[in-house]
C-alpha cells in the first residue's frame, strides 16, 4: 500500500533522520519495520513567521516495492559512425545538447576553447593568487562553461521550456544527489559539480561522441544561407549536418564573429551592478528571526529582494541576483584588463560570508552613443564598464568595494571588511565607476531594502564590484518554434550566450530542444 502525506514539520523533525521517520510513521498510520519505505517527494522552508517551518510531502510505502527513484542503468546508444552536428560550447547546453543527440542517434562534436575541469583548475588558481586572466580558461571558459565552478542551483522558472524532472534525473545519474528531486530550490554546489561534469563527458565518449578541449572557433563555413560547419583556431574544417552555437554568455569573439560574417544578431537587454558581502550570521538571524545562529538543522539562510527605484520620471526594478548563502566571490574576468565579480558556494554553504548579485536592468534606450557599435552597443557597454573597474582598482584582479551605507552616503570607506574574494579588495567611490543611473538606483534602494530585511541595510556589509554577466547583452535570433536562426539555415543558437537560457537547467533543456529540432529537421533518415 502506499500513502502520500503533506507534512509541516519543525527544522527538527525535517532534517533529523530518526526523528523524521517516527513522525513519518506516527502520521501514516502504518507500523515501522524494516520493509517500511518513506521517500521524501517535496521539502520547503517556510520563514515568513517567528517560529520556521518545513512543508514536507512524502511517499510511504508498505508491503509494496516502490517504483525506483530514476530509471536505473542508463545506457546511450553508439553513434561512432553516425551522421555528425557541430556543437561550439561544453557548458550546460552543450553538454545535454550532446546527450540529447546521441539519444537520437547522431554524433555529437563538441568544440570547447577552454580546459577540461582538471586542468581548469590551475588556471583558476592563477587567476585568483597572480591576477593572470587567461582568456580561454577561466571561470566562464572551459568544461562545463560557467555552470561548473557555481553554486550549482537547479532551480528555474522555465518550465514551459523542457521536462525540469528529466534534467534532474540525468544530473543524479551522473552523481549528483537525490536530495535534487525533492528540495524546493535544489543546488549540486562548486564542489561537487566538477566530477558530475565529467561523468557527462565520459558518457559523451562512451557512445562514440568527440570532445575538443582547447579548440577555438575562429570561423563559420557558410554556403548559400546555409552553414556546413566551422573553422578552428588550427585550421580545422569541422563538419556536420547543422551547427549548435553554445558558446555562454561571454564568448565576445563569437559576437564579434558573427558581426564580421553578417550574420544577424541584435543588442539585448542585461543587467548591471555589484555583489553585495554579509556575514552569513547575519542573514540567517534577519531570515529565521533568531537572535544567536540558525541552530543545526536549518541551513544557511538566503534571500531573494526585489525594490522598484524612480528616476527621471521612469521606474525601474533594483533585483538581487544569484544569492550564495555561505559562498564566496571569484573574479570572473574573461580578459585582462576588466574586473568581474560572480558567486558561488559548495555543497555544505558553510562558508563564513552570504554574497549576492544586486544589479539593475540595463536597457535598450539607456546605451547612448553607444549604438553606434550596432548590435555590439550592449556589449561595448558592458565591457567599458569592467574595464573602469579594473583601473580604478589599481590595475590587479583586486575587486573595487565600498561599505555599505558609505556608498548611499557618498562617503569613503576608509576601512574595509574581512572578504571572501581571495584577489583582495580596493577601497573606491563605486559611483565613480558605475553609470549613473545604476549607482543612483542602487543608492535609492538599499535603504529601502531594509523595510524588508530589518538589519540588511548596513555598514558591516560591503558592494564590490563589478556584477556584469548576468545575462548576454546580444541575442542571436532565431524561429520561435522551429529554434533555427532566420537568415541561416542549420544554425541553432543556443542557451545563455544567445539569450534563451539562464541557469544550468534552463540551458540544459534549451540544448536538448536545439538538438531535437536539429536532427528532426536536417538527419539524412528524416530526409529519406
Amino acid at each position: 500500500m502506499r500513502k502520500e502525506l503533506k507534512l509541516v514539520l519543525s527544522p527538527e523533525e525535517a532534517y533529523q533522520d530518526s526523528v523524521f521517520r517516527q513522525v513519518v510513521v506516527k502520521e501514516s498510520g502504518f507500523t515501522d519495520t524494516e520493509a517500511l519505505i518513506i521517500r521524501p517527494l517535496r521539502r520547503s522552508i517556510d520563514a515568513r513567521s517567528r517560529k520556521v517551518k518545513v512543508n514536507v510531502t512524502v511517499e510511504v510505502f508498505s508491503g509494496e516495492k516502490p517504483p525506483p527513484v530514476i530509471q536505473a542503468g542508463k545506457t546511450y546508444p553508439n553513434v561512432r559512425n553516425a551522421e555528425p552536428i557541430v556543437i561550439v560550447g561544453a557548458g550546460p547546453a552543450g553538454l545535454f545538447a550532446a546527450l540529447r543527440a546521441i539519444e537520437l542517434g547522431v554524433k555529437p562534436i563538441v568544440l570547447e576553447r577552454g580546459k577540461d575541469v582538471r586542468s581548469r583548475r590551475r588556471d583558476l588558481a592563477a587567476l585568483n593568487k597572480l591576477h593572470l586572466v587567461d582568456p580561454d580558461s577561466n571561470y566562464c571558459f572551459g568544461e562545463g562553461g560557467a555552470g561548473t565552478y557555481s553554486d550549482g542551483k537547479l532551480y528555474t522558472r522555465s518550465k514551459k521550456r523542457g521536462d525540469i524532472r528529466r534534467i534532474m534525473e540525468i544530473l543524479v545519474s551522473h552523481g549528483a544527489k537525490e536530495d535534487i528531486l525533492v528540495d524546493a530550490h535544489p543546488h549540486i554546489g562548486t564542489n561537487k559539480l566538477p566530477a558530475l561534469v565529467v561523468n557527462l563527458r565520459h558518457s559523451i565518449l562512451n557512445a562514440g561522441g568527440e570532445i575538443h578541449f582547447e579548440t577555438k572557433v575562429t570561423d563559420l563555413i557558410l554556403e548559400k544561407n546555409s552553414i556546413r560547419g566551422v573553422i578552428t583556431d588550427g585550421g580545422e574544417k569541422v563538419l556536420g549536418m547543422g551547427v549548435i552555437l553554445a558558446t555562454g554568455h561571454s564568448a565576445r569573439d563569437i559576437f564579434h564573429l558573427l558581426t564580421k560574417r553578417d550574420v544577424f544578431i541584435e543588442a539585448k537587454p542585461f543587467a548591471l551592478g555589484v555583489r553585495v558581502e554579509h556575514d552569513q550570521n547575519l542573514i540567517d538571524k534577519i531570515q529565521y528571526h533568531c537572535q544567536v545562529n540558525r541552530g543545526s538543522f536549518l541551513p544557511p539562510a538566503s534571500y531573494s529582494l526585489v525594490q522598484q527605484t524612480v528616476l527621471a520620471g521612469k521606474q525601474r526594478g533594483v533585483f538581487s541576483f544569484c544569492m550564495c548563502p555561505g559562498g564566496f566571490i571569484v573574479p570572473a574576468a574573461t580578459s585582462p584588463g576588466e574586473i568581474v565579480v560572480n558567486g558561488m558556494s559548495p555543497s555544505r554553504r558553510d562558508g563564513k560570508f552570504a554574497n549576492s548579485g544586486m544589479v539593475v536592468a540595463v536597457e535598450l534606450e539607456d546605451l547612448g552613443g553607444y549604438h553606434q557599435h550596432g548590435p555590439l552597443a550592449a556589449m561595448i557597454f558592458q565591457q567599458e564598464v569592467e574595464q573602469a573597474a579594473w583601473i580604478a582598482a589599481g590595475k590587479t584582479q583586486a575587486a573595487p568595494a565600498q561599505r555599505m551605507v558609505d556608498f548611499v552616503s557618498r562617503k569613503e570607506s576608509k576601512q574595509l571588511l574581512p572578504t571572501s574574494y581571495q584577489p583582495g579588495l580596493q577601497s573606491t567611490d563605486m559611483h565613480a565607476i558605475l553609470p549613473d543611473f545604476i549607482s543612483k538606483r542602487l543608492a535609492m534602494a538599499l535603504p529601502l531594502m531594509d523595510q524588508r530585511m530589518k538589519g540588511y541595510f548596513t555598514n558591516e556589509a560591503q558592494l564590490i564590484g563589478v556584477e556584469s554577466r548576468t545575462s548576454s547583452p546580444v541575442r542571436i535570433p532565431r524561429d520561435k518554434h522551429l529554434l533555427e536562426h532566420p537568415q541561416i539555415r542549420r544554425l541553432y543558437p543556443c542557451g545563455e550566450g544567445a539569450g534563451y537560457a539562464g541557469g544550468i537547467v534552463s540551458a540544459a533543456m534549451d540544448g536538448e530542444r536545439c538538438a531535437e529540432m536539429l536532427v528532426a529537421k536536417y538527419h539524412r533518415s528524416r530526409l529519406a
